[in-house]
């Protein structure tokens, strides 16, 4: 992954939850679901802007605390019958260090996510 950035360690990220970091010149959510896949996205709902990183991971998913809207972590897409966007970037796991790559875009595209051993 080129022109990545170490935002922390692993266990910084609670699984089912996110950590917020501001990186590449915004903020940015790193999810990690209950089965270790890490997945980043911009911090903001395309609904109304809610901060995604406040949100509760169901599956592969966030629920945006403000309005519900259900955001797909691995195309960034809203799910149905709701519609929008977020942008989405790669993230890496090297050992238990993560690292943020650039943006991937924000049209569902191959997933961003890698799957983090369990210890």
């Amino acid at each position: 992954m080129s022109k990545s950035v170490y935002i922390g360690e692993l266990e910084d990220i609670p699984r089912r939850g996110a950590r917020k970091v501001e990186a590449l010149g915004c903020d940015i959510a790193i999810f990690r679901t209950g089965e270790d896949e890490l997945f980043a996205l911009e911090d903001k709902c395309p609904h109304k802007q809610g901060p995604l990183s406040d949100g509760i991971v169901q599956g592969r998913g966030v629920a945006c605390p403000l309005h519900n809207w259900i955001i797909d972590l691995g195309s960034g897409l809203a799910r149905g019958p709701d519609e929008g966007c977020v942008k989405r970037f790669a993230v890496e796991l090297r050992g238990s260090a993560v690292y943020l790559g650039p943006l991937i875009g924000n049209e569902a595209a191959p997933e961003a996510s890698l799957a983090v051993e369990a210890e």
